[in-house]
């Protein structure tokens, strides 16, 4: 597991991250999220250690983290690290032999990927010469090439259109193993919704919220959406003991559990109408973020 324990980093008297503390933990997919400035990037760039921490640690497996732990990471930055003027097969090659991989492994693995991304055709072209999101892709393979036990990505999908995001989640999704932790970065919160397994939302510099999605999801009482059947008036389940009736219009309510199972609660519904839908509300992501930076 990858924890960071009281990170704290000052720049000329002003703290930018202050006191921060959680986990990454192995083989799931922890969204990072927060406004420009929350200190995201600071708290990424300690983390692979491009930045010291004026305070606090990062740990991996429990033991203070080693450059050599560092080098097993993939790191995709905010700002890309590539060279423009280099071939873009030639470089991910390059940036694999760095980690100690063999030429021939690394050829590999960069055809692998490229194709992955649907880039193969563009494996000899300089890097200036393709489309912004086309290079950041390049970045993600290039992030991913010496095949890393962690990954830490700051906004990975800025850029991308549709197809794009499609082929890169598809990949992410087969390269993440069940001992890797990942974290990343985005201000698209319906990306981050469909997913991370954990959130991290960070405010002013501060931890405001840190958990599982569901963990999170369910810090209110459990609310959930009812259609009644053909005409009935929905405001009749006021008169239900086991629920609040928080909102009603014509056949349809929310209403949130006071007492019992759901299973005892939709019982007690149907006695007094007829119920075609019953269904749990799920709150979004950004309702949970605006919440939580409040």
């Amino acid at each position: 597991m990858l924890s960071v324990l009281g990170l704290t980093r000052d720049y000329d008297g002003t703290t930018v991250l202050d006191d921060v503390s959680f986990d990454v933990r192995p083989g799931r997919m922890t969204g990072f999220v927060g406004a420009n400035g929350a200190g995201k990037t600071t708290t990424m760039r300690i983390i692979v250690g491009v930045l010291a921490a004026t305070r606090g640690s990062v740990t991996w497996g429990g033991e203070p983290i080693s450059v050599e732990q560092r080098r097993r990471i993939g790191y995709l930055p905010e700002e890309r690290g590539l060279y423009p003027k280099m071939k873009v097969h030639e470089q991910l090659v390059y940036f694999a032999r760095l980690h100690g991989r063999a030429t021939a492994e690394a050829a590999a693995r960069a055809h692998e990927l490229l194709d992955r991304l649907g880039l193969a055709e563009r494996a000899g072209d300089l890097l200036e010469t393709l489309s912004l999101g086309n290079q950041q892709r390049v970045q993600v393979a290039a992030a991913l090439m010496h095949e890393p036990e962690a990954l830490v990505m700051d906004e990975p999908f800025s850029g991308l259109d549709p197809i794009a995001v499609d082929a890169m989640v598809s990949l992410l999704r087969d390269e993440v193993t069940p001992h890797m932790p990942v974290l990343f970065s985005s201000h698209q919160l319906e990306l981050v919704e469909g997913l991370c397994d954990d959130l991290v939302i960070l405010s002013h510099g501060r931890l405001v919220a840190a958990g599982s999605v569901a963990d999170l999801r369910g810090r209110e009482a459990d609310r959930f959406r009812v259609v009644l059947a053909g005409d009935a008036d929905a405001s009749t389940l006021r008169d239900v003991p086991e629920v609040v009736l928080l909102d009603a219009r014509g056949p349809e309510a929310t209403v949130e559990l006071r007492d019992g199972p759901p299973e005892e609660v939709l019982r007690a519904l149907q006695s007094v109408a007829p119920v075609a839908e019953f269904a749990r509300v799920v709150r979004p992501l950004a309702q949970i973020y605006r919440e939580a930076v409040q």
